[in-house]
């Protein structure tokens, strides 16, 4: 018999690899880890909603609100700049004027305190904030039913002692130095020896005393004036309105 070794067939035997077993791949990591960052966020927002007063929350709000901001050159289709406008919130442009940072947090800090009781609330009736050339104005006023200091003196009344230590709570989480205006109603003209400036000068010093007295550093206060009725309401110069103090925090 021949031989047929030299033309036998070669065979190739191709295998495919098992999967491995147990492997599921890496997706159900991803998946889980995106879960725990939810709940984290879940508790952080019950936290911050429990925590925070209704005007930090509208704060929270307005820092994730994109703004526009309109371009002062006027160029561009309606004015506004590309790209620098888009996404910039409100705080961003607030911290542009620290003034208007300063008088936001002033505000919530009054807010906050007069959200403590009804008699906070009543007493903080007093007062006004307002920003101005030199600096953010904390305005201290009479009411018609309740005046800061009694008629015609600088003693101060119950209700301006317990403003004073609002207010020097406040303004201790500044660092701005400090100056005391007194202003007052203007008196009829034929009064001989007008007390005008005498006594907004020395109402102003009551006030620079009252704080003191709460713990405001002597080194703060910048001047003390008295400015008589120089800057009343016009329509009405003898309104007990005129009757009011201006702690200034300077720029």
């Amino acid at each position: 018999m021949s031989s047929r070794k030299g033309n036998a067939p070669v065979v190739i035997k191709r295998i495919s690899a098992e999967p491995e077993a147990g492997h599921h791949g890496g997706a159900w990591k991803v998946a889980y880890a995106d879960f725990v960052t939810a709940m984290m966020a879940f508790f952080l927002l019950m936290w911050l909603l429990n925590a925070t007063t209704e005007q930090q929350r509208e704060g929270l709000a307005d820092y994730f609100n994109p703004t526009l901001i309109r371009s002062s050159s006027g160029q561009g289709g309606d004015g506004e700049t590309e790209g620098q406008g888009r996404g910039e919130s409100a705080e961003t442009a607030k911290a542009l004027n620290p003034l208007d940072a300063l008088h936001d947090h002033i505000q919530n800090e009054l807010n906050g305190i007069g959200a403590e009781s009804m008699q906070m609330q009543n007493i903080l009736r007093h007062v006004v904030t307002r920003v101005t050339d030199e600096g953010l104005v904390i305005q201290l006023g009479d009411l018609v039913d309740q005046p800061l200091f009694d008629e015609d003196s600088a003693q101060p009344s119950l209700a301006l002692r317990q403003l004073s230590g609002v207010v020097a709570r406040v303004i201790s989480r500044t660092r701005n130095q400090i100056a005391i205006a007194g202003h007052v109603k203007s008196y009829p003209a034929m009064l001989s020896g007008s007390p005008m400036w005498d006594l907004s000068y020395q109402r102003a010093d009551a006030v620079r005393l009252l704080l003191e007295s709460r713990g405001l550093p002597l080194q703060r206060i910048q001047r003390v004036t008295g400015h008589a009725d120089r800057h009343a309401l016009p329509a009405d110069p003898a309104a007990a309105s005129n009757n009011r103090i201006e702690v200034i925090l300077l720029k």
